[in-house]
């Protein structure tokens, strides 16, 4: 059992805490047993998996499973598990994997971009929210919250692993390409002329959600070949950048699988 917070392995799994680790190790850091199983049940590998007594006694056939697809197993004591979680109270299990390879995104009929979206939460919240409405790739652009942070995975609730992610800086050129190829692109506006259920969505549609206070730069809503608005009631400024897109999202569902509005 690793008992000290000075292992050097210990130190290793510390520092991808920060994101400039993340990038220059190329790795990810799960915590939790159900990114842990999320990530599995997706068939990824595991380069090290640190565990607690407690767990391994929770979760035996978890622990069963991941034996066959980790490079390194520990036990480690409660203490140093603590250490190496960026959460409160974690559960009695991180994980370390390699970063995927920056995928081209198989968006054929229904995608989301989002746009300078700074906070982990909501960006982990559209990623569950992508996955549940069958959206084919997520496009982000740099300067959106990191990815790979342990509190995207988190609030992504597993289901970052299942959707194909790509972050540019070329943004707004990929976002052309799309539309060059028959796309439809769709901008979100507090200020647009049609509400949001009034854009026919059965087409091959890619969805554009902004910064939360800052909404979409100018370039990208010069692409839009529709603007839409959100109805909000008077003295409430806007709605979460989440709950934008899913409001999107369901209704592309709906027509697309042709319920009465």
């Amino acid at each position: 059992m690793i008992t000290s917070l000075q292992n050097p392995l210990i130190k290793q799994m510390r520092k991808l805490q920060q994101v400039k680790h993340r990038r220059q190790q190329g790795k990810l850091l799960l915590e939790g047993t159900h990114l842990l199983q999320s990530a599995w049940e997706q068939n990824w590998s595991f380069e090290i998996v640190c565990y607690t007594d407690r767990w391994q006694a929770k979760y035996p056939q978890i622990w069963q499973q991941i034996q066959d697809r980790t490079t390194r197993l520990e036990r480690v004591s409660p203490e140093v598990l603590q250490a190496t979680a960026t959460t409160v109270h974690p559960d009695g299990v991180v994980a370390v994997i390699s970063r995927p390879a920056t995928p081209s995104l198989p968006i054929q009929t229904l995608g989301l971009a989002l746009e300078t979206i700074q906070d982990p939460g909501n960006l982990g919240t559209l990623i569950r929210t992508s996955v549940a409405t069958q959206v084919e790739g997520l496009l982000l652009n740099q300067q959106c919250a990191d990815l790979e942070s342990p509190k995207v995975l988190r609030a992504s609730a597993g289901a970052w692993f299942h959707l194909p992610q790509r972050a540019t800086d070329k943004f707004v050129t990929v976002l052309q390409t799309y539309k060059q190829q028959g796309m439809q692109l769709i901008a979100t506006v507090p200020d647009a002329s049609h509400t949001f259920w009034q854009v026919d969505y059965r087409q091959p549609t890619l969805i554009l959600i902004g910064n939360e206070g800052a909404g979409l730069s100018q370039p990208v809503l010069d692409l839009a070949d529709h603007q839409v608005n959100i109805p909000i009631a008077p003295g409430v400024e806007s709605l979460n950048a989440a709950i934008a897109a899913a409001l999107l999202l369901y209704e592309v569902r709906r027509q697309r699988d042709g319920k009465p509005a």
